[in-house]
C-alpha cells in the first residue's frame, strides 16, 4: 500500500438496486486505471469483485467486495454492495466505512425500490451522494424523462454535471454542464438549463461568492470545483453523472469526479460516545488518538478470518496491541493486509482514512471499536433489521452432525442478518434471514465451503404472545420425597404493559401499589417489579422468581412463542426454614405466571411488514387484490417512468412466505419488492385459534 495522506483518499461505495451495473461499473473503473489487461465481466465469471463462488454462479453479489485504484494522485476505495434487498446487512455495514455513496441507476429500469432505500442509508450516514445513470447505450433510455423522476424521487439538488451525446446505441461521450461556454451575443449556451441551476447553488455555498456572482462576475474553474466540493459535501448538490458501464463512456469522467468532488475522510466529521458518556468528535487526523471499526468479517479458507477495518483517525502498525471496547481486552494485531478484490498484500502500518483487513483474530466482530490505550471511546452502534425468514434446519447425515454448528456460525459471523437459534419447543435449530433467497444462499454456502448438506423445514412464524387485560393468582409449589423438600408460594399479578413508556416516569408506586423496584427488559418491553412487603418472600429468593417467569415467558404459554408486552409483579409469597430454596421458588414462579397469564385475556401477536412494491402499472389491480386477500392494508401508490408504479403496503408475514413467486408470476417477472419489519399486532380471533390449535406446547403439571 502506498503511503496517502487523509486528504488523498477517497472511500466511496457502490449502492442501488440488483441489476443495475455496479459490479460492471467497479470493474470498468479499475480496467481505466490501468489494472488488469481487460475488464472484468460478471456474466463471464472474471469480475474481480465477485468472491465468493455463489456470486459466479448466480450472476449477482452476494457480500460487499473491496477494490482499489489511483487517479490524479489519490487513491480511491471502492465498497461494492449488492443490490438485493435480501443482502441489506452488507450495505449497512459497508455505508460507515465511506464518505461518498455512488447511488446507482438503471437508464431503462429508472428509480427502483431498492434505490431509494439506499438513497437514504446514504443520506442518514449523512455521506456525500452522486447519482451515476448507467446503461445509457440501451433502447429506450430517456435521459431527460430520467432526471425528472429522480428529482420528484429525491429532490431539486439532484443536477447532472454532465449530459449524454448520442442516445442508445449512438450513445459516444458526455458533455460537461459545468463549463460556461458564451455564444456571439455573450448568451451562455445552456439549453437544459442544468448548468445555471448548479451555478447558483454553488454561488449559495459562499457569501461573497454570492455576491460576486449576482453581480455578474464569471466563476473561475476553480470556484466552480471548490463551489461544488462544498455543496456535495453540505448535500444541497447531488451530482448527476451519464455513462454506460459496458462500453466504458463516461467512467473516466465519473473517475475524475470521484478525486475532485467526493468527501475525502477528514470532511465527513464522525461522533463517538467515551467512557463517561460523552459526545467526541473523531477526526480523520494522523497524529489523533486511534480509533478503527469493524465494518465486515470474511471467512476466507485460506486467509481464515477477515476483519475489515476503516482507521477512522490516528493510525495503526502491524504487531501493536490494540483495545476492543466491546470485551475491554487488548489485542495483538498480527497481519494487516491491504486488499483488491480476492487478492491481499500485508502491509506494515494503517492510517486514518485507510481500509484495511487484520488477519486472524478471532475476537473482533462486526461493529467493534478498536482504540489504543490513551482514548476509550464507543462508534455508534451498526444497526440491521431483524431476520423474519426462518426455516427449521438439521444435518443431511451423521457426519454433517460435527460440523454443521461450526460452519453456521461462521455465516453467523460474516452476516449480522443471519442468524441461529434454538427452539425451546422442539429443540429444532432454525436459521433466519432476510428471504428464502437468502437462506437458499446460505444453504450453498454451507454446501461448497464447509461441505455441509442440510435438510429444512418449512418456515416457523415468529408470533409473539401477551396479554389484553389484567389478573393476578398464587401458586404453592410443595414437593416431599426423602430428606430436605421444596417449598415456595407465590402471589403475582400480570399486567397488559404498552409500547414506547419511559420508564422512569411509567414505573411508579402511584401506579403499582408497594413498589421497591423493577426491572426493565426494552426488548421484550417485559418488566418485573417487586411489591413484596413485610419480607413475606426472601430478598435471595426474589431474583429466582424473576428467573423462573422470564424462562416461561421464553417458552410461551398458550401457543409456545416467546412472552412480550407484559409487566408481572410479585407482591407476597411464603417460604420454609428448610425447604424453600431458589429452585422452588423459580418453579412456583414459572407456573404460577403460567395460570395467570391464562386468566389475563391472553392474545397472540403476529409480525407485520412493510412493503414497497415495484411493478408495471398494468399489474397494479392483480397486486392490490393479491394483497387484500393475504391480508394486507394499501398505504399509497407512487408513479415511476416507463408506465412503473411502486405500491406501498402493509401485510402479514405469515401471508408473504410465498410471495417471491407470485409477485413474479403476475407481473411476467418485471416485479419486485422490499420488506422490512414494522410492528407486532394482534392476530385475528379465527387465525389465532388455528395457531393454538397447531401449537406442541407441553404441559408442565403436577
Amino acid at each position: 500500500m502506498s503511503r496517502f495522506k487523509a486528504e488523498q483518499i477517497r472511500n466511496i461505495v457502490l449502492v442501488g438496486h440488483g441489476g443495475v451495473g455496479k459490479t460492471t461499473l467497479a470493474d470498468q473503473m479499475l480496467f481505466k486505471a490501468g489494472i488488469g489487461s481487460r475488464a472484468g465481466s460478471v456474466d463471464e465469471g472474471t469480475s474481480q469483485l465477485d468472491t465468493d463462488e455463489e456470486a459466479r454462479q448466480h450472476h449477482f453479489s452476494i457480500s460487499s467486495a473491496m477494490v482499489h485504484f489511483e487517479q490524479q494522485g489519490v487513491r480511491v476505495n471502492v465498497i461494492d454492495t449488492p443490490g438485493y434487498p435480501d443482502f441489506v446487512g452488507q450495505v449497512i455495514s459497508a455505508v460507515c466505512a465511506a464518505e461518498t455513496a455512488i447511488i446507482t441507476v438503471s437508464a431503462t429500469a429508472g428509480v427502483e425500490a431498492n434505490t431509494r432505500r439506499t438513497f437514504e442509508l446514504a443520506g442518514q450516514a449523512q455521506l456525500g451522494r452522486f447519482i451515476a445513470i448507467n446503461k445509457l447505450d440501451q433502447e429506450n433510455a430517456n435521459f431527460a424523462e430520467l432526471v425528472e423522476a429522480i428529482q420528484e424521487s429525491f429532490g431539486a439538488m439532484c443536477l447532472p454535471i454532465n449530459v449524454p451525446c448520442g442516445v442508445a446505441s449512438n450513445f459516444h461521450a458526455v458533455t460537461s454542464t459545468l463549463s460556461q461556454p458564451f455564444g456571439s451575443n455573450g448568451a451562455v449556451i445552456d439549453p437544459s438549463g442544468y448548468g445555471a441551476a448548479i451555478m447558483d447553488i454553488i454561488a449559495e455555498t459562499d457569501d461573497a461568492l454570492m455576491e460576486r456572482y449576482l453581480d455578474g462576475a464569471e466563476l473561475s474553474a476553480d470556484e466552480v470545483l471548490e463551489g461544488v466540493r462544498n455543496a456535495v459535501q453540505a448535500g444541497t448538490l447531488i451530482p448527476i453523472i451519464c455513462m454506460s458501464a459496458k462500453t466504458g463512456v463516461g467512467v473516466l469522467e465519473l473517475m475524475d469526479a470521484i478525486t475532485d468532488f467526493a468527501l475525502p475522510p477528514g470532511k465527513l466529521v464522525r461522533h463517538a460516545t467515551s467512557e463517561t458518556g460523552e459526545e467526541v468528535e473523531v477526526n480523520a487526523a494522523e497524529d489523533a488518538p486511534f480509533v478503527a471499526q469493524v465494518f465486515k468479517t470474511r471467512i476466507d479458507p485460506f486467509v481464515s478470518k477477515m476483519s475489515f477495518i476503516r482507521v477512522l483517525s490516528g493510525k495503526m502498525s502491524k504487531d501493536a496491541t490494540v483495545r476492543d471496547m466491546r470485551t475491554g481486552r487488548g489485542i495483538k494485531i498480527h497481519q494487516l493486509l491491504d486488499v483488491q478484490g480476492s487478492h491481499v498484500e500485508a502491509v506494515d502500518e494503517a492510517h486514518a482514512g485507510d481500509l484495511v483487513v487484520v488477519a486472524k483474530v478471532d475476537e473482533l466482530q462486526v461493529g467493534d471499536t478498536l482504540v489504543n490505550g490513551d482514548r476509550g471511546v464507543f462508534m455508534p452502534r451498526l444497526v440491521f433489521p431483524s431476520p423474519m425468514f426462518g426455516v427449521a434446519v438439521e444435518p443431511k447425515s451423521r457426519s454433517d452432525q460435527q460440523k454443521i454448528s461450526g460452519a453456521l456460525h461462521k455465516i453467523e459471523e460474516e452476516d449480522p442478518t443471519f442468524h441461529i437459534t434454538r427452539d425451546p419447543q422442539t429443540q429444532e435449530m432454525v436459521m433466519q434471514g432476510m428471504s428464502d433467497l437468502h437462506l437458499q444462499i446460505v444453504r450453498e454456502r454451507l454446501h461448497k465451503r464447509d461441505k455441509v448438506d442440510v435438510v429444512t423445514h418449512p418456515p416457523k412464524i415468529p408470533y409473539r404472545e401477551t396479554v389484553t387485560g389484567q389478573a393476578e393468582g398464587a401458586y404453592r409449589h410443595k414437593k416431599q420425597s426423602g430428606g430436605s423438600g421444596q417449598f415456595a408460594e407465590v402471589h403475582l399479578r400480570v399486567y397488559a404493559l404498552p409500547r414506547d413508556l419511559e420508564p422512569k416516569t411509567y414505573f411508579t408506586r402511584e401506579r403499582f401499589e408497594s413498589l421497591r423496584e423493577h426491572h426493565y427488559d426494552p426488548h421484550l418491553n417485559f418488566a418485573f417489579l417487586d411489591c413484596v412487603t413485610g419480607g413475606t418472600v426472601p430478598n435471595q429468593f426474589i431474583p429466582a422468581v424473576e428467573k423462573g417467569i422470564r424462562e416461561r415467558m421464553e417458552q410461551g404459554v398458550i401457543a409456545g412463542y416467546q412472552v412480550q408486552d407484559v409487566a408481572v409483579a410479585l407482591f407476597f409469597g411464603k417460604d420454609h426454614p428448610v425447604d424453600s430454596n431458589e429452585a422452588a421458588f423459580r418453579t412456583a414462579a414459572s407456573r404460577c405466571f403460567r395460570d395467570v397469564f391464562k386468566m389475563a385475556r391472553p392474545s397472540l401477536l403476529e409480525p407485520m411488514m412493510h412493503l414497497e412494491i415495484t411493478i408495471p402499472g398494468e399489474s397494479v389491480g392483480d397486486i392490490t387484490s393479491d394483497l387484500n386477500s393475504r391480508r394486507g392494508r394499501m398505504e399509497g401508490i407512487d408513479l415511476l417512468p416507463q408506465g412503473m408504479q411502486i405500491v406501498r403496503a402493509r401485510a402479514p408475514l405469515a401471508e408473504l412466505m410465498t410471495y417471491a413467486r407470485t409477485l413474479s408470476s403476475m407481473t411476467g417477472g418485471r416485479g419486485s419488492y422490499v420488506t422490512e419489519f414494522s410492528h407486532y399486532e394482534p392476530v385475528p380471533a379465527h387465525e389465532q385459534q388455528k395457531i393454538i390449535a397447531a401449537s406442541t406446547v407441553k404441559s408442565d403439571d403436577d
